[in-house]
């Protein structure tokens, strides 16, 4: 899945917070869902909205972060995964292959590869990879070169590919025995040292993260599957998986979401508003908030910053505006720029070229004092330096990044 340039702002504290975080009243919320009413298995985001894949009942698509819902021309189908690339959004159903939209998701074309069980996806630039599921074949692993205008199967044969993540050169598949990496889009494929059943795998940098099944658990690689550590969160099958920053999500089988601010160093459980044992099939984020889509229970929604981890503490008062260098640095292709402001105000973050072209807009609005981080994605960018620079009231400071692929 590619992603634009998009804000994805988290406020890592604010003052008097510790009060909003322990509130009761902070809670994930039930979304009004139109036609979804039940299971929801998978969600993304596209350039202006939200959709998701529900069971039996096609795609959803939302414009107003999740408030509202309208059902898109893909009926009457089971979708199990989605990706999105700029202008392409695929669709991958039971029993019908892959869809594809041109206009946001609104509708839908279907493509030639029609395999029974579309069950992963992952888009790259033109490249367009599928997971097949089906009874008897499942396990091939299917490539379009041209946005899914023609396909042919790759060598990879693993038996149900239940995820597929790219970064970069690299391109990751979740299969019943374990993980498996390519270098070279498809053509050929290695087996990692994890051989447990990977249901879902999530990229941010360097972290790579699989959550496993039966008495399972997150795994942790930061070397492209050559070695990986299991992380705090075990005996828990682990169906999603969403990455901001250090922070990692993990919808479970029936223990509902838990959140680690420490690339999975620790991590809480988080279910206040969610129903009992609820299944977290999929999760997003999009806008600020985070959306889990759930077995039976349609679509709830919540706001980054209530999730975020908070450590009352006199050394966390500010005392002046700050902008901190992106970590990582050099990235490929996501990095996190942190900043702090000692009072309310307007607050602008954008990314320039080196010729002070502007390549995106992350922040531009009110926020209060406090510490923040902005996520930027430099993917279909160029390797090479680039200018972040923060205003807010009279301070104004820029700092240099590198874009290294």
């Amino acid at each position: 899945m590619k992603k634009s340039h998009c804000k994805i702002i988290r406020p890592v504290f604010v003052f008097y917070s510790l009060f909003l975080f322990t509130n009761c009243s902070s809670q994930w919320v039930n979304m009004p869902n139109g036609g979804l009413f039940t299971t929801v298995q998978a969600l993304e985001h596209t350039g202006t909205g939200i959709i998701a894949g529900t069971s039996g009942r096609g795609v959803y698509l939302s414009t107003n972060n999740g408030l509202n819902w309208v059902q898109t021309s893909l009926t009457n189908k089971t979708v199990w995964s989605l990706a999105e690339n700029e202008n392409y959004i695929f669709a991958g159903t039971d029993l019908d292959g892959v869809y594809l939209s041109t206009d946001k998701g609104f509708n839908w074309t279907q493509t030639s590869l029609n395999i029974e069980t579309a069950l992963s996806l992952a888009v790259k630039g033109n490249y367009v990879f599928v997971g097949d599921a089906s009874l008897g074949t499942g396990g091939r692993l299917y490539l379009s070169t041209n946005n899914g205008a023609s396909w042919n199967q790759t060598p990879l044969n693993a038996y149900r590919i239940f995820s597929l993540k790219v970064s970069g050169n690299y391109i990751y598949a979740g299969c019943f025995f374990g993980a498996y990496l390519s270098t070279n889009n498809g053509t050929s494929w290695v087996q990692t040292s994890l051989h447990e059943t990977v249901l879902s795998l999530e990229v941010n940098g360097n972290n790579l993260f699989a959550g496993t099944n039966y008495g399972g658990a997150v795994y942790l690689s930061t070397n492209n599957g050559t070695s990986w550590t299991q992380t705090a969160l075990n005996n828990r099958r682990i169906f999603s998986l969403a990455l901001i920053g250090s922070i990692i999500f993990a919808g479970t089988a029936d223990s509902g979401v838990y959140v680690s601010n420490d690339n999975g160093t620790s991590w809480i459980q988080r279910n206040e508003g969610l129903p009992p044992n609820v299944e977290a099939d999929a999760l997003c984020i999009h806008n600020n908030y985070i959306f889990l889509g759930a077995w039976g229970y349609g679509i709830y929604r919540r706001p980054l910053g209530e999730l975020v981890e908070i450590k009352p503490s006199s050394s966390e008062i500010l005392k002046e505006f700050s902008l901190s260098q992106n970590y990582p640095n050099p990235f490929n292709p996501v990095t996190v720029i942190r900043y702090s402001l000692i009072e309310n105000g307007f607050v602008n973050l954008k990314v320039f070229d080196v010729r002070g072209n502007e390549i995106a807009t992350l922040v531009n609005e009110k926020q209060n004092a406090g510490s923040y981080a902005a996520e930027f994605n430099g993917e279909g960018l160029p390797s090479g330096g680039y200018f972040y620079k923060l205003e807010a009231g009279e301070f104004v400071e820029t700092k240099r990044m590198i874009l290294l692929k």
